[in-house]
């Protein structure tokens, strides 16, 4: 599933919150994503912001409460209510969130919440005395023991001036943590994935490392496919400045003895491992305890190699039988597909990524790559150039393949 939000039909509630100016850029959002966007707004949120501000960024009418006594009152709520896929409240009132947990329908959001049959979400956005006090607790508790999901409120700079738990959860955040919601039950629905990413870092001193290029890109991009088809995901990350996927599990670690420690832990048990990170092959060693200075001449540095991770993890998987399926990357600048099958034969893998490291448009660093997909048969498929969001979707849909049968 490489886009949750394509063609899904949202219904996005606002209500009278200060915060309802940022539900225009989330509107935007889930318009720019894909999805077809209707918007109600409250009586209250009419006096910050106007139905023709999410017109404009929708190209969908939005609706007011006088919509409800129009020519077609009798079936706009149940039109929109049960036409849609999604129902988001962004920003929800205190006073939106009590008439929702007890079944008030008087005004033409909560009477379409109230006639959907689809998961209902819940952003709330108030002062924090009000969002603390507990007849807004109890009544968000009844809501998700109703099935409802809860997204914040965050912590922060309020309205009011005071600072504490009330803040709306800013529309990056909700795209994403809506994104993990949509797709709980996708293919790989209950399956544990574990992804590793980035290059691992040996120190030579405390100062300086012997590391690699590695990006971590394709690594991040295959949890973010992962998660999308609807697994539990282990990502066990190098250093690097990317953004975690919502709903992975980061285990962070620098060394190769840490990256390898991490795996074993990890993989036992889980239904796939997809090692797409940089491991160093060779280590210092011994690592000064001092920076070496430079008046000091120039140093010596022994390397030893640092130990294969995969042919571990198929030691492991001989007693264990995990994990079930394993994938690993041949990042080469030579006799590319050669390489690859060697690897793919001494690691005991079920497939090998094959990417040539020397072209421009492939491998570390840039956004693109170039890969040959190898299976334990033997068979070879080249793709041509994708982004490495695209190349995580080819290789997540080996993984859903071979996890069914």
């Amino acid at each position: 599933m490489s886009n949750p939000f394509e063609n899904q039909r949202i219904l996005l509630g606002v209500t009278g919150s200060i915060a309802c100016y940022k539900a225009c850029d989330l509107a935007s959002r889930l318009k720019q994503a894909g999805a077809f966007v209707d918007v109600i707004l409250t009586a209250g949120a009419t006096k910050f912001v106007s139905p023709l501000s999410f017109q404009s960024v929708t190209g969908r009418k939005a609706y007011t409460d006088e919509d409800l006594w129009g020519g077609e009152g009798h079936v706009l709520h149940v039109s929109l209510g049960q036409s849609a896929e999604l129902v988001l409240i962004a920003p929800a009132t205190a006073n939106t969130i009590a008439k929702l947990a007890h079944g008030i329908a008087d005004n033409l959001l909560t009477d379409s919440v109230l006639v959907s049959t689809c998961p209902l979400v819940i952003s709330p956005a108030m002062e924090s005395h009000m969002f603390a006090h507990p007849a807004t607790q109890e009544n968000l508790q009844i809501l998700a023991r109703r099935g409802a999901s809860i997204l914040g409120p965050a912590e922060g700079h309020l309205a009011s001036g005071a600072v504490g738990k009330g803040r709306f959860v800013e529309p990056v955040d909700i795209m994403a943590e809506l994104r993990y919601l949509m797709t709980r039950n996708s293919s790989l629905k209950g399956k544990k994935v574990v992804i590793t990413a980035g290059g691992t870092q040996e120190p030579i001193d405390p100062v300086r490392i012997i590391t690699n290029n590695s990006s971590g890109k394709q690594g991040y991009a295959l949890a973010q496919a992962a998660l999308d088809a609807g697994a539990e995901v282990t990502l066990i990350s190098a250093p690097n400045a990317l953004e975690v996927p919502f709903g992975s599990t980061q285990v962070k670690v620098s060394t190769a003895t840490e990256m390898k420690d991490a795996v074993l832990k990890y993989s036992e048990g889980a239904d796939a491992l997809i090692m797409a990170a940089a491991v160093a092959d060779f280590r210092p060693v011994h690592a000064e305890a001092q920076k070496i200075k430079k008046g000091g001449g120039i140093p010596e540095i022994k390397l030893e190699p640092t130990e294969d991770i995969l042919k571990l993890v198929a030691k492991q998987k001989t007693k264990s039988g995990y994990p079930l399926l394993t994938v690993g990357f041949a990042a080469e600048s030579q006799d590319l597909i050669e390489n690859a099958r060697e690897k793919l034969a001494a690691k005991s893998l079920d497939l090998i990524v094959a990417n040539d490291i020397t072209r421009s448009d492939a491998g570390f660093e840039v956004d693109t790559n170039a890969i040959t997909l190898i299976d334990k048969k033997g068979r070879a498929q080249s793709l041509p150039t994708l982004t490495k969001t695209e190349v995580a979707e080819k290789i997540m849909d080996f993984v859903i393949h071979n996890l069914r049968m």
